[in-house]
This record gives structure tokens, C-alpha cells and sequence, in this order.
């Protein structure tokens, strides 16, 4: 390999060849050696639980991308600015309803946020937009309602708690976060992927500048959600369900095992909603609730998308709120509203 050849290569070559590995193994076990590593039912458990959630997650994300391509090619920065009101609190109403006009999956919502926030949407709106955008829309609705067809309000109640939540959440970063969690300015961003400093030219057009940049977020985000999905199966496929099942018998508890259980196993949004259905004969409606509500917000996935984006600190604060409003959130459902 001679000295250009070096030079040319890029990191989303990498990626690639590490996404053929991991899927070249997952469809081929054999090349591992089961008998000294694991057993082949629990690599075939793995394969199956990996393809799979590649394969939900991957469509929402090409279509995130897609989108937040074309924003960053087509709208203009002072149109952001003059839909995005003012008013702190209309702002973040709006966000949280942003969903029903973009329903996408978290995985494809954040490289949309981020692109809008580089056109100038505030920060509180951004996340308002990141909590409440992955389950206040129109497919997920359709998907809770299928699910729990026979217990038609916890349809409403999770669209009703995430959109509290997301409230909640996007006003304390309001008043309370006063620097920029974000880890690079946009230009510093941009640099860091050549496929993102792009410019319009007679030659190329917007489309073919939407296209290429739509590539460069593509290799930028799915880094992480291979390796969320590698981790989210090797939990599905080594953990016994029998024991995970035990810790979540208490009142408490059960609200703890589902927001750990929705976390690493990292289900899309517009599919939670049947796991969560399953276990309606063994856990509480409000644990299941919970379960609905701080999946979708933050699972394994997300957290290492949001620390592509944001600092460290800025996401551990995201999660101890949710971790603290969503189940909080849930029990006051069950208690005034069942």
C-alpha cells in the first residue's frame, strides 16, 4: 500500500469492515469456536438478537439522516430561527410536538436534532426534541394502541407522560445549564469528517450535496449503534430471562428492572410496545409505562450517540433526571388516573 493509498483511507472504511466482521459472524458462528467460547445455542441467540436489532434500527436511521441532510441543505438557518418561538415555553410545546411532523425512531432523530441545533434551535429545544419526538408520533401511537388494544389508556398515558417529561426536562436545562454542552463548535464538528464541509457548486447541486453529506452522517452515527446493538444482544442472549424476571417483583424494583431492562435492550420505539404488552400478566401497568417512556428517551444506543454530540456530563445529567422523573411520573399516572 504506497504512500497515497495510506494517506486516502478514511475511518468510515473502517467502520465498514467492521460492521462486515460482526455481521460475517453473526451469520456464520461456526467461525468462532463454540465449544471453547460458548455454547452454539447462545451464539445462535446472539446472531438472531443482533441481525435483528440492526436491522430495525438501521431503516429509521438512514431516514434520520436523510432528513437532516436535506435541513442542512435546503433550510435556511433564519427560517429555524423564526419557527422556533421565543417563549421558552411555547418553544418547548412545540418540540415536543415536533414528532408528529418527523416520525422517526431515537436513532435517526438525533443527527436531525443535531443539525437543527447547528441551525440555530436553542439547547432546551433540542432536547425537548430528542425526549419527545421518539414516542409523540403518529406510527408509534398506532403501534401502542395495536399492542394494548384491550387497555386503550395506556395509549394516552404514555403519549401524556412523555410530553411532561420532555417539558420537565427541557425547562431544567432552561434555567439551570448556561454553558454549551456541546463537545465541538459547529465548525470544529464539520472539520472533524471531511464528507461534512461540503459546498454547493454548479457541478454538484444541493441534491448531490444532500446525498454525500447524507453518507457522512451515516458512518458518523452508525458507529455507535453497532456497537449498542453488539451490547444489547450479548444481554438479550447470556442473561437468563428467568433470573432477570425475579428482580422485578416489587413495587419499587419492578420500575428499576424496566427502565435497566429498556435501556440495554434497546428496542425502536414503534416496537417496545409489544415487549412491554408480554409481561402485562406479570409487572404493573405503571412499571410497563415506565418501560414505554424511558426506552424510547434513553437506551445504549442513544447514550453513545448523545456522547458523540454532547459532554459527558451533560448526558449523565439527562439520565439521572429521567431516571428519576419517568418512574415517578408513572406511579402518579396509576395513582390518580387508574
Amino acid at each position: 500500500m504506497n504512500q497515497k493509498t495510506i494517506l486516502s483511507w478514511r475511518p468510515e472504511y473502517t467502520y465498514i469492515i467492521a460492521i462486515a466482521l460482526v455481521v460475517g459472524i453473526g451469520l456464520h458462528p461456526e467461525w468462532l469456536n463454540p465449544d471453547v467460547i460458548l455454547n452454539s445455542t447462545r451464539i445462535s441467540t446472539f446472531k438472531t438478537m443482533l441481525i435483528s436489532i440492526v436491522l430495525e434500527t438501521l431503516p429509521f436511521l438512514l431516514l434520520g439522516v436523510a432528513v437532516s441532510s436535506l435541513m442542512h441543505v435546503f433550510i435556511p438557518e433564519a427560517w429555524i430561527r423564526r419557527f422556533i418561538p421565543k417563549n421558552p415555553l411555547l418553544g418547548i410545546l412545540i418540540a415536543c410536538l415536533l414528532g408528529i411532523l418527523f416520525p422517526v425512531c431515537e436513532c435517526g432523530l438525533i443527527p436531525v436534532v443535531r443539525r437543527l441545533m447547528a441551525k440555530g434551535m436553542p439547547l432546551y429545544v433540542g432536547v425537548a426534541f430528542i425526549l419527545a419526538g421518539p414516542i409523540v408520533n403518529p406510527i408509534v401511537y398506532s403501534a401502542t394502541y395495536v399492542a394494548f388494544r384491550n387497555r386503550p389508556e395506556m395509549v394516552n398515558a404514555r403519549m401524556g407522560l412523555a410530553v411532561v417529561v420532555a417539558l420537565i426536562i427541557a425547562l431544567i436545562v432552561y434555567f439551570f445549564v448556561k454553558s454549551n454542552p456541546m463537545k465541538t463548535a459547529e465548525d470544529t464538528m464539520n472539520a472533524s469528517n471531511p464528507l461534512k464541509v461540503l459546498r454547493v457548486t454548479k457541478k454538484t447541486g444541493k441534491f448531490s450535496e444532500a446525498i454525500r453529506h447524507a453518507g457522512g452522517e451515516f458512518f458518523d452515527m452508525g458507529k455507535y449503534v453497532i456497537f449498542g446493538s453488539i451490547l444489547a444482544a450479548l444481554i438479550q442472549s447470556f442473561i437468563p430471562r428467568s433470573e432477570l424476571l425475579v428482580v422485578g417483583q416489587g413495587e419499587y424494583t419492578s420500575h428499576l428492572f424496566m427502565m435497566g431492562f429498556a435501556f440495554f435492550l434497546s428496542l425502536c420505539s414503534t416496537s417496545d410496545a409489544f415487549v412491554a404488552s408480554s409481561f402485562l400478566g406479570t409487572f404493573s401497568a405503571s412499571s410497563l409505562l415506565t418501560f414505554m417512556v424511558f426506552g424510547p428517551m434513553i437506551d445504549m444506543k442513544g447514550t453513545l450517540m448523545l456522547l458523540s454530540i454532547f459532554k459527558a456530563r451533560f448526558v449523565v445529567l439527562i439520565i439521572a433526571l429521567l431516571v428519576i422523573i419517568v418512574p415517578v411520573g408513572s406511579m402518579l399516572v396509576q395513582k390518580l388516573f387508574w
